[in-house]
């Protein structure tokens, strides 16, 4: 498959769950001596094709990280207008989303965030809910410790309640108590803007994930970076674990 600029992937080995943490909305428009809002904004450009791109190649799930339990601490301002950026942007693009059989889930508690949200989010996932095609996770007000937190005291509860055996918790039983229950852990994860680090996203479904780091800023992040980073993808061998068929073939 080839696009424009030449990025070349194979449509037989394509990611099945793509994760991406998108970053540098605020640098973005730093540079431009625009308000950190109007980055955020141009994020939303970027976000549309992303979700198109990965649909149209048929992606199975895209995971995205939205809203971070520690975002709480930013200016009130610019909080409150990525809450209504988020409003904004599900009713804009719900109906497209919903058309290309696209299914919305959120991740994380979104039970604190404003009503105005809460009733666009759960309209959202009411209406998509039956939809067969990509998973469009958003993950707000979500963080990886307190998810994981979450899945642990869950499991607690029902070994004290006689529910379940300690001997019984394995790795198959902890997944099915994340937020991602739903869905097989990410093969690639991306994140922009060129910063090293996970940020408290997806730490335990991410353990043998390929990891992607691009300096491109989210609000330039296009098909083309998409692809992109999809090719990096299919250099990698993945052994989770184990040894390469080449290793193999040495012993």
């Amino acid at each position: 498959m080839k696009t424009n600029s030449q990025v070349q992937i194979d449509p037989n080995n394509l990611p099945q769950h793509i994760a991406i943490i998108m970053d540098g909305n605020g640098r973005w428009a730093k540079r431009r001596f625009m308000p950190r809002q109007i980055g955020h904004r141009a994020g939303m450009s970027s976000l549309k094709e992303t979700v198109q791109t990965c649909s149209q190649l048929g992606i199975s799930v895209l995971t995205v990280f939205a809203f971070s339990t520690e975002n709480w601490k930013r200016p009130a301002d610019e909080v409150n207008y990525l809450m209504k950026l988020l409003v904004e942007y599900i009713h804009k693009e719900l109906d497209e989303l919903h058309e290309n059989k696209v299914q919305i889930h959120v991740l994380g508690d979104y039970s604190t965030i404003p009503e105005e949200c809460k009733v666009e989010i759960e309209r959202a996932i009411r209406l998509t809910k039956n939809n067969q095609g990509l998973i469009f996770n958003i993950a707000l007000n979500y963080g990886s410790r307190q998810e994981i937190l979450d899945a642990t005291r869950h499991i607690a509860i029902d070994v004290v309640e006689g529910r379940l055996k300690p001997e019984e918790i394995n790795d198959s039983l902890f997944s099915h108590r994340l937020y991602t229950y739903h869905v097989p852990d990410p093969d690639l994860l991306i994140r922009t803007a060129g910063e090293m680090r996970i940020s408290n996203f997806l730490l335990w479904q991410i353990a043998y994930s390929e990891i992607v780091v691009t300096n491109v800023l989210w609000p330039d992040f296009r098909k083309n970076d998409l692809l992109a980073a999809i090719a990096e993808y299919q250099k990698r061998d993945r052994r989770f674990g184990g040894l390469s068929h080449k290793q193999e073939g040495s012993k």
